[in-house]
């Protein structure tokens, strides 16, 4: 580990525990995590260290599974854990874990897309599997990032963006369609690649994330030596 350089944490959850609200709308305000990845990273995107967690006292609680928003997954992930693809652990050491890597790597901050989502998921499973003797996940004074609201600030201004959204129809419904900043079109975006299909499992979704996050800051960078120059 250098210590000269900055290293910041980006991480993804899948959960179950939503439910049809009285107007027909998903409520995930009640989530509770069942699968957490996440990765070590500086501001280029290189990755020093990654983990990958399925939440044993979720998992395996087959009335809550039922409710997981992609349980047509779950298959996938028995043969991943009968395959020793993905580690099964308690919450509690979780919980730990990610405190110690952290602390650890001196973690500037930690990212997510769309962070509010899984900021309220893991702490909700926190107080969920400690009866609220503990009620924050993510370290005291670690600064929270979202990847949604920087792709937003940085390539909702960007002509080449809008005409990509544009032009393969990657719009929101409302009555005038706002272009859609989802981790899986902006890594089309951000590749190239207009056929990528996000994985929707932890570990696998925070790796694109980390791309959007390096581009991010690459792109802020640019602009502010743009205008140093003018």
């Amino acid at each position: 580990m250098d210590k000269r350089k900055s290293y910041f944490i980006g991480v993804d959850t899948e959960t179950a525990n939503g439910f049809i609200d009285e107007e027909g709308k998903t409520d995930l305000s009640q989530s509770l995590v069942y699968d957490i990845g996440w990765s070590i990273t500086d501001r280029n995107g290189n990755i020093y260290l990654s983990r990958s967690y399925i939440v044993d006292e979720i998992f395996f609680d087959t009335l809550l599974m039922n409710s997981a928003y992609y349980a047509e997954k779950i298959p996938q992930y028995l043969e991943d854990i009968a395959n020793g693809k993905r580690k099964i652990s308690t919450f509690k050491n979780i919980f730990f874990q990610f405190y110690r890597d952290c602390k650890k790597y001196n973690c500037k901050a930690i990212f997510a897309h769309n962070a509010r989502f899984d900021l309220n998921a893991l702490n909700n499973t926190l107080r969920y599997i400690t009866g609220s003797k503990n009620r924050y996940f993510f370290p005291y004074g670690v600064e929270i990032w979202d990847t949604l609201k920087m792709s937003r600030d940085i390539l909702g201004a960007k002509p080449s963006y809008d005409r990509f959204c544009k032009k393969n129809n990657y719009l929101t419904k409302h009555k005038v369609p706002q272009n859609r900043f989802t981790a899986e079109i902006l890594y089309r975006f951000i590749s190239g690649d207009n056929d990528f299909i996000e994985n929707h499992t932890g570990l696998e979704d925070v790796e694109i994330e980390i791309k959007i996050f390096a581009y991010c800051l690459r792109q802020k960078k640019k602009m502010r030596k743009k205008l140093f120059e003018n």
